[in-house]
């Protein structure tokens, strides 16, 4: 069976040794999600490095390859942009949901996706895409960002993607941030570090520039996000059954908001747009391969 069999809805089932894609972005961060109900084809660093080179490939800030989970439903095979493999990615479940919905392969509302991060739960609302996110952790570690000379201490969140969060003045006191910021000490992260810049605009709302691991400055996070609005609530002493409970994220892309449930549960809510369908090239898929 090919990689496009059962697939329904807007996509053309056509027999391919290449698997079909979606091209989609969350608040402008965007992604490949390539599509594979057989568990058939794979996604290898090389592979994903080059779906996501802007001049090469297709372009994207990520891949995300759904496959059928253990048990099942679909699990959400994430690689940044540079090959790396990462824990989940909040906007890009928001996309790797749509794609589900787009292609046929989910009809409900709200269903359940597996992550390397665990289990997320994905719903439909007036045109968003809300993702549980599970409960933040942190560290009373003391950790510290640097940026052409300014040096911050930082907020360790995960969710569960590594986060340094840091409150600054304006945004662009982390200057063009074509390089990663540094981060000390520099075992406070073995697996990388995703770096949020954040500034309080409201008790519910913040503004927020990123660099993110495996990929450089992108128009926005959805785990920076929550890992933000998370930091926010804790730097406001605002205990978590208290308002507000929903924090707005402004990011370049656009906004998102972020929940916090008396449990400690987090969601985070935003759009998802579909930006294009298709199959990957046979050879240019062979030979990358």
């Amino acid at each position: 069976m090919s990689s496009a069999a059962g697939v329904t809805g807007q996509w053309q089932a056509v027999a391919s040794a290449a698997p079909a894609y979606l091209k989609g972005h969350g608040t402008q961060n965007d992604f490949v999600v390539l599509l594979d109900p057989d568990g058939t084809f794979g996604l290898n660093e090389r592979q994903a490095w080059a779906l996501c080179d802007r001049r090469q490939g297709l372009g994207a800030d990520g891949v995300l390859r759904a496959v059928p989970a253990d048990g099942g439903g679909w699990f959400m095979d994430y690689r940044n942009a540079d090959g790396s493999v990462a824990e989940m990615c909040g906007n890009g479940a928001r996309v790797f949901a749509l794609a589900l919905r787009d292609a046929g392969l989910v009809t409900a509302d709200e269903f359940v996706v597996q992550t390397r991060g665990g289990e997320r739960s994905m719903r439909f609302l007036d045109g968003d895409v809300i993702v549980g996110m599970g409960a933040a952790t942190t560290s009373a570690r003391s950790v510290t960002v640097s940026v052409g000379g300014h040096e911050w201490a930082a907020t360790s969140v995960w969710v569960p993607n590594p986060h340094a969060v840091v409150f600054v003045d304006d945004l662009a006191e982390a200057g063009p941030l074509t390089n990663p910021p540094s981060v000390a000490p520099d075992d406070a992260f073995p697996d990388g570090v995703n770096v949020e810049f954040v500034v309080p605009r409201a008790a519910d709302r913040v503004a927020m520039r990123v660099h993110e691991r495996g990929v450089g400055e992108t128009r926005s996070c959805g785990t920076g996000a929550v890992a933000a609005a998370w930091a926010w609530r804790r730097r406001s002493d605002v205990s978590a059954d208290a308002a507000p409970a929903t924090v707005r994220v402004d990011v370049p892309g656009g906004t998102v908001w972020v929940t916090e449930h008396p449990d400690g549960e987090l969601d985070l809510k935003g759009p998802a747009v579909v930006v294009a369908r298709g199959v990957i090239d046979e050879q240019w898929w062979r030979e990358r391969s």
